[in-house]
């Protein structure tokens, strides 16, 4: 066996049922889940009707799939990140589909990381967990960054040493952020594109959560927009991931993207042809239909702002918190340990979070996870205010104590 598998974390979600595990929760509550940051909302009725087409199940039944995606994919991939990010892309040489943003976040650092000099690989602290083990299976040395309120939750590359960005092989970004919701600016990007000139390393920008956001004005930037911005239409170093789970409801669809510089999608593309990481022929005829809509994306958007309005209200003046620029993560400070937060949660009022600590690592001496929780608004409305209102209360009577 791969000895490094021993040196994999345990994942978030069973470390929390191994917290929960003999807990007693309320019987006078119906469960309510604010831990799993998977989409609620129903799938937009016109690829809903599309799936039931005889000709299409049969067209994707008939045939192997394309690793490297059907032209209509590409070139509805390409569309969406000219027409979202102001980035223009070839779909012939810099798009390849994706089974979702989680694998490809995996496969990249296999087929970025040179098992001869492996060096070490930056991500945010807190951060998606795949970061981390694709970073260990790979044979690189995770380096966290933390991201603090003192940088609006954001990556504080500064303390980075001259000495640390020459044995740097690949950067994790993640914009909107998991679990804080915070959006990196261009000039942050372009700071980064700068430092992987002079020291050579490629930068892998998770992008999953950039159609869910705050302001419907000032979508969050990607990094191909920001690249694009100084010049620079190859990508150079550049690959960003995004996916329809989030943007379209459709996380069972397991679809999405990489894109960006063509020779690192050139070695990537041949990673998977023998990884054997094809999509559907018929998940790539919806995942085209739905990349090609923009409709059923803004109205998701509005749902997912009428449900903050309505807890960050109910909120506000008992757990005071910040409301995020993107994504539909809460990440607020606890009273108490975390860990005995969430535990008095599902006593009290049958209602499941995440501690932080679960998503974050102990580093420069401290742990920006340490005494916050993740909620996630995925649930439906009404569930959302019940929520919020069981919380009130439940902070009204200290019943964390």
């Amino acid at each position: 066996m791969n000895r490094r598998l021993d040196l994999l974390h345990p994942y978030p979600f069973e470390r929390l049922n191994a917290l929960l595990e003999g807990v007693k929760a309320s019987p006078d509550h119906d469960l309510i889940p604010l831990s799993l940051g998977e989409p609620r909302h129903e799938a937009p009725d016109f690829l809903v009707e599309m799936y039931r087409r005889r000709e299409l199940v049969l067209r994707g039944f008939g045939t192997y799939p394309p690793t490297k995606g059907l032209p209509e994919l590409r070139n509805a991939i390409a569309a969406f990140v000219g027409r979202r990010f102001a980035a223009p892309v070839d779909p012939e040489t810099q798009v390849l589909p994706v089974n979702g943003t989680r694998e490809a976040l995996f496969a990249i650092a296999q087929a970025v990381i040179d098992p001869e000099e492996p060096g070490t690989t930056f991500m945010p602290n807190p951060f998606y967990q795949i970061y981390e083990g694709a970073t260990i299976i790979a044979g690189s040395k995770p380096v966290y960054i933390p991201c603090t309120a003192e940088t609006d939750f954001n990556p504080d590359f500064s303390r980075v040493t001259d000495d640390e960005w020459s044995s740097c092989r690949l950067v994790y970004i993640c914009s909107p952020g998991n679990p804080t919701g915070a959006v990196m600016g261009i000039p942050e990007m372009q700071r980064l594109l700068r430092l992987a000139d002079e020291h050579g390393f490629v930068i892998a920008s998770d992008e999953c959560y950039s159609e869910i956001y705050a302001d419907e004005g000032q979508p969050p930037p990607g990094l191909l927009q920001a690249a694009f911005e100084m010049g620079r239409e190859d990508y150079r170093n550049c690959i960003a991931f995004n996916s329809l789970s989030k943007r379209s409801n459709l996380p069972g669809l397991r679809s999405g993207y990489a894109c960006g510089d063509a020779s690192l999608i050139e070695k990537f593309l041949l990673y998977r042809t023998y990884h054997g990481s094809a999509m559907p022929v018929h998940h790539q005829l919806l995942s085209a239909a739905a990349w090609d809509d923009e409709g059923h994306v803004v109205a998701n958007r509005a749902r997912y702002r009428a449900k903050f309005d309505a807890v960050m209200a109910l909120l506000e003046n008992v757990w005071p918190m910040h409301r995020p620029a993107a994504s539909f993560y809460l990440w607020p400070s606890t009273p108490v340990d975390a860990e005995r937060f969430t535990q008095k949660l599902i006593e009290a009022v049958n209602i499941k979070v995440v501690p932080g600590t679960y998503l974050s690592r102990d580093a420069h001496g401290t742990n920006p996870g340490k005494n916050r929780v993740r909620m996630a608004l995925v649930a439906t409305q009404e569930e959302c205010v019940e929520a919020a209102e069981r919380l009130k209360r439940f902070m009204q009577e200290e019943r964390y104590r």
